[in-house]
C-alpha cells in the first residue's frame, strides 16, 4: 500500500488566543515576516544558504492563514502587504514543513512567541525543515521506544547531566571530562538496546539539526544560549516521555559546545553522518570502558535511579490499562491509506510490540478526519490506528471516548464477523 506520510508536530497554545482580524494585526504579521526575512539573510553563512521561503502562519481556531506568498490554487488573496485565506480541513495545522498548493512551505501555528529570540528560533527551525532537501538531508524519523524503558531513560538523563556540567564550566579539562562521561553514558545506552544508535541518529539528524539551526539563528548571545540550554534541561526532565523529544536538546548542546572551537562544524555533516562518532572525534575524547562510582554520583545517579524505578512501576499499570483498551476490549481498527498526521512528540507512550499510544493526534486520510483527545494506538509500521469502541455511530460521524471520526461518504464503520471489534471499510 502506498502511503504519503507527513509528520507534523503540535506545540502547546494559549487557550484564549484568537487572531484579531484587523489591519493592525496584519501589519504585525507583515513585520514578523520581514523580521525573519532579514534574519535568514543575516545568517545565510550558517548553511551557505538563505533559508527564507514561503511561510504559512495559521490560526488553529479559525484556520485563517497569513502568508508572505500566494499559492497556485488562489486560496491566498492579497491583503495589504501579505496574503490571507483559509486552510482546507484536510491539512493538519502544526509547526512543520509541507508541500501544498504548488509550493514548499514552512507552517507555524499562531500565536508566535512575543519574545523575538524565541520567535526567530521557531521560524528558523521550520524554515530549516523546509530547506532540508536542498541541504542534502532527507526527512527521517524513527521510533526510539528504548527511551521509555528504565535503563534507556537513566542513561539519557545521565548523559544530559554530564552535558549540563560541561555547559556550566569554562575550564577546558573539565569540559572534556564531562563530554567524555556524556559519551560513555550514550555508548552504554546503545550497548543495552540493539538498534538504538541507528534510530537515535536518524532523529538527531532530522530534528536535532533543525533545533540547532533555530537556536543559532535566534539572535541570542552565547551567554543567552547557555542560559537557554540550562533552563531547557530542567524542563526536559518533566516531559512524560523522551522517545521523540530528546533530539531537540542533545544535538544542539553538543553542537553549541563544539561551535566555540569549530564554528562551521555543521557544514561537515551529511545525511549519512554518525553524529555520535563525529562528536567523539571532534572533541577528541576517548570513551572509557567503565566509570567509577564517584563519576556516577556526581551526576546524581542514585536519585535518577530511584525516580526511574518509581516511574517504571507506575508505567506498568498504565501499559496494562492501554492493553485492555486497545487490544483486549472491543475497539475500532482503521487502516491507513494516504495519511497525514499531527501529534505532540513529548507524550508518546510505547505499548510493547503493538505500537505507540498517542494521547493527542489528528489524522487526515482518504476516509476522512480522525481527531483524538483521549488516546489512540498507532501500529509500529504506521499502517493502522486503533481507538476504543465506538459509542455513537451515524453515516457521517463516529465517536467514542476521547475520539471523533468524520467520515467521507464512500466509507463506513461496521462490526467484524466476530461481532466484537469494528473496522473501517469502503462501501
Amino acid at each position: 500500500m502506498k502511503r504519503k506520510l507527513l509528520l507534523l508536530i503540535f506545540l502547546i497554545l494559549p487557550e484564549a488566543f484568537i487572531a484579531a482580524q484587523t489591519s493592525d494585526f496584519n501589519d504585525t504579521i507583515s513585520g514578523y515576516l520581514g523580521e525573519i526575512r532579514q534574519n535568514t539573510k543575516l545568517n545565510k553563512d550558517l548553511w551557505n544558504l538563505d533559508l527564507f521561503g514561503p511561510v504559512l502562519l495559521v490560526d488553529p481556531q479559525t484556520r485563517k492563514i497569513y502568508s508572505n506568498f500566494a499559492d497556485s490554487s488562489g486560496i491566498l488573496k492579497p491583503d495589504g502587504d501579505i496574503f490571507t485565506g483559509l486552510l482546507p480541513a484536510r491539512i493538519n495545522i502544526a509547526n512543520t514543513s509541507l508541500n501544498w498548493s504548488g509550493k514548499s512551505w514552512a507552517m507555524i501555528m499562531l500565536p508566535l512567541p512575543q519574545n523575538k529570540q524565541e520567535r526567530l528560533d521557531l521560524l528558523s527551525h521550520e524554515l530549516f525543515h523546509r530547506s532540508q532537501r536542498a541541504l542534502g538531508f532527507r526527512t527521517a524519523n524513527s521510533d526510539n521506544d528504548h527511551l521509555d524503558k528504565r535503563e534507556g531513560r537513566i542513561y539519557l538523563r545521565l548523559e544530559l547531566a554530564a552535558l549540563d556540567l560541561a555547559l556550566k564550566t569554562s575550564e577546558p579539562a573539565l569540559i572534556r571530562e564531562h563530554l567524555t562521561n556524556a559519551m560513555f553514558f550514550r555508548k552504554t545506552r546503545y550497548s543495552l538496546f540493539p538498534g538504538a544508535a541507528t534510530n537515535e541518529n536518524k532523529l538527531e539528524l532530522n530534528e536535532g539539526l533543525a533545533a540547532y539551526t533555530g537556536i543559532m539563528m535566534s539572535g541570542r548571545t552565547d551567554r543567552e544560549k547557555q542560559d537557554y540550554f540550562e533552563n531547557t534541561l530542567i524542563q526536559f526532565q518533566k516531559y512524560p516521555t523522551f522517545v521523540r523529544s530528546f533530539a531537540y536538546i542533545t544535538t544542539p548542546i553538543y553542537g553549541f559546545i563544539l561551535s566555540r572551537s569549530e564554528k562551521e562544524w555543521n557544514k561537515q555533516i551529511s545525511d549519512t553522518t554518525n553524529l555520535t562518532d563525529y562528536f567523539i572525534n571532534a572533541f577528541g575524547v576517548s570513551v572509557p570502558p567503565i566509570l567509577c562510582q564517584y563519576c556516577l554520583a556526581r551526576y546524581s545517579y542514585k536519585d535518577i535511579l530511584d525516580e526511574e524505578t518509581t516511574r517504571e512501576e507506575i508505567k506498568a499499570k498504565q501499559i496494562s490499562e492501554f492493553k485492555k483498551t486497545f487490544i483486549e476490549k472491543p475497539h475500532l481498527d482503521i487502516i491507513l491509506e494516504k495519511m497525514n498526521i499531527s501529534f505532540d512528540p513529548r507524550n508518546i507512550i510505547p505499548l510493547e510490540d503493538y505500537g505507540n499510544v498517542y494521547p493527542v493526534m489528528r489524522i487526515t486520510d482518504n476516509w476522512g478526519i480522525l481527531t483524538v483527545t483521549g488516546g489512540a494506538l498507532l501500529s509500529k509500521n504506521w499502517d493502522k490506528v486503533t481507538v476504543c469502541e465506538p459509542a455513537v455511530m451515524n453515516s457521517e460521524k463516529i465517536s467514542g471516548e476521547g475520539w471523533t471520526l468524520e467520515l467521507n461518504h464512500a466509507y463506513k464503520v461496521e462490526k467484524n464477523l466476530s461481532g466484537r471489534n469494528y473496522s473501517l471499510k469502503k462501501k
